[in-house]
């Protein structure tokens, strides 16, 4: 068991001072980035999966 507190202790020291984490105002315009960009993709992805269900409904109507 003292081998798991010991890694613990470990991996908290190590994120505490020798992991190098992005600046808060960078994280935040990188946040603000990344969720823009998953709007504009779902968009886009809805948008062409609107269209081809258009096409396939007319190519079905069409061969009836």
């Amino acid at each position: 068991m003292t081998g798991v507190i010991t890694y613990i202790k470990d991996s908290f020291e190590e994120l505490k001072n020798h992991v190098s984490w992005t600046p808060w105002p960078e994280a935040q315009r990188l946040t603000v980035l990344v969720a823009v960009f998953s709007i504009i993709f779902s968009l886009a992805i809805w948008g062409v999966d609107t269209v081809f269900s258009k096409v396939i409904e007319a190519y079905f109507q069409w061969i009836n």
